[in-house]
Order: structure tokens, then sequence, then C-alpha cells
């Protein structure tokens, strides 16, 4: 997200120095840093960045309806709002095409969404990390993890270098013991852009820290449904709390009559601008 220049005309001056809040975990059990048994890390990445990049190709596959909002916050009081809900769909060719179904005026007036936000909300938060893309990050193992029902591998990932105009994902993801496939992922999208000292005027562009689960569709491979964050962005002249959801429902094979569920029950469509009974905590 970017500043706005205008409310910041309005505001005291206060420059933030520091690293952020470190990375929370709040569902996990507690993390074994034993080594795995029977397979060693560096063949468990391989499996699962294989397993992604069949995801990758079975997720081209499939319609889905993808439905965010995103608040900044005064406090405890909502103060600007960004919504979009979206279709990705198929033309009669079979090409796959987005249709914006839902898009009212932001309110938003101490940030904006920069190109990279609406980038992030089409392919960053549901981040594939694929066989083709490993190579460009350094991958560490930290241990096994039980998340929900579900023992996991766990390792923290960051990319090794910065190219231009490319983004990349700096945090921790979950590989289910059974699939190698990733399950869940926290972190951020990278590169930002901050103000360098002495010039609060600059242009700043901040991203927050998220949370993605995924379920299991088809019985095979494990979507993207839910994406959360609760962040503060620590701009050079204020600092901005934001809160974003991001909810993927109505997957559907091209061709098929397939569905996404969510705990155990299908989702019918249209059902995405509505909160879940019971939402990850």
């Amino acid at each position: 997200m970017r500043r706005s220049p205008v409310r910041l005309l309005l505001v005291l001056v206060v420059v933030f120095y520091g690293l952020g809040k470190p990375f929370a975990f709040a569902d996990e059990g507690p993390l074994d840093t034993s080594q795995p048994q029977g397979v060693t890390p560096e063949e468990i990445v391989q499996r699962f960045a294989a397993k992604e990049k069949e995801f990758k190709q079975a997720l081209d596959q499939y319609s889905y309806h993808e439905w965010a909002k995103m608040q900044t916050l005064d406090g405890d009081t909502v103060d600007g709002e960004f919504q979009e809900a979206f279709d990705v769909t198929f033309d009669d060719r079979g090409h796959r095409v987005k249709n914006v179904v839902f898009a009212p005026l932001p309110t938003l007036t101490r940030i904006s969404m920069s190109r990279e936000d609406y980038d992030d909300l089409e392919n960053g938060f549901p981040m594939v990390l694929t066989s083709d893309d490993i190579n460009q990050y350094n991958v560490l193992y930290v241990g096994q993890q039980q998340e929900d029902e579900l023992h996991c591998y766990v390792f923290d990932v960051a990319p090794k270098q910065i190219e231009k105009n490319k983004r990349y994902f700096q945090g921790r993801i979950w590989v289910d013991d059974r699939d190698f496939q990733i399950v869940k992922t926290y972190g951020q999208m990278v590169p930002e852009t901050r103000a360098k000292k002495g010039k609060v005027g600059e242009n700043e562009n901040l991203f927050p820290k998220f949370t993605t689960w995924r379920e299991q569709v088809d019985g095979k491979y494990w979507f993207p449904t839910y994406t959360r964050a609760d962040d503060t962005l620590h701009f050079a002249m204020q600092d901005v709390k934001i809160r974003m959801v991001v909810k993927y429902t109505n997957y559907k094979r091209f061709g098929s009559n397939v569905t996404i569920t969510y705990q155990g029950k299908e989702i019918p469509k249209g059902a995405a601008d509505k909160p879940p009974s019971t939402p990850p905590q």
C-alpha cells in the first residue's frame, strides 16, 4: 500500500525506525526441531516443489471466485475501506479471464492501493512455490509442527536476490507430511519501497504480513481458501493499522461440476462476501 499524500499533510510527522513485530503463529502445536525420519529436508523441498508445479498446472484449469476487503483502522475504528470481488473464468476458447463483479468506490484516505497490491491479490497471497521457482529462494528447515489435524514439515523461505520488477514471498511455509504439499503460508510479499533517511516525502510502498490457509480440492491438491492480514505498516511519517480478509471460493474445474468445500461443507457461489461462521483463529 502507498501513503496518501493528502492525509499526510494533516498529521504530525513521526519518524519510526524498527523491524516491526515478529512473525506470530497462533494455532500451531509446539515446534519440534528434530530432523525428519526417513527423508531429508532437501528431499522434502524437492518433493513439495514438484507437487507445487503440478498444483499450479491444475489451478490453471479451475475457475473460482475471489473476494477481498481491506480496512484501515484508527484505534478500533474503521476509517477507510477497499473491497473487490472478481470471478476467474474461461472464455469460449478456453482462455482464462478475470471479471470484476463488485468494486465499490474505496474510502481509503491514509493509503492507496498500488499496482503491487492488486498483483498480490491475484498472485501473491495464494503463493505457489514450484520447482521452477525454488532455486530463487533460500529454504531452511526449522522443524515439524501439528497444524490442526495435519502433521507438517516447517520451512523458512526468503529470496536469494531481488530482481527488478519481480515479486517474492518471504516467510514460513507448512508442508503436509503425507501429500508433501504446502497447506499454509505466513509472511510478506517483497520488495518494499521505503523513504530514505531524511527524505520522508518520498513515495513508499509497504506490504502487510499475511497468513493463507489451503484446503483440499478433488481429494488431491490443496487450494488457497482464506487469507488474513492484521498488521501495522510503518511509513516514515505515520503508522497505519490495516486489517484484510481474502476468500477464494467456488472452485470448478473447467468443464466439470467440482466445487470447493469449507470445513466439510460445500460453499455456494456468491457466499464469498459473507464471513465464515468460524474463521481461522
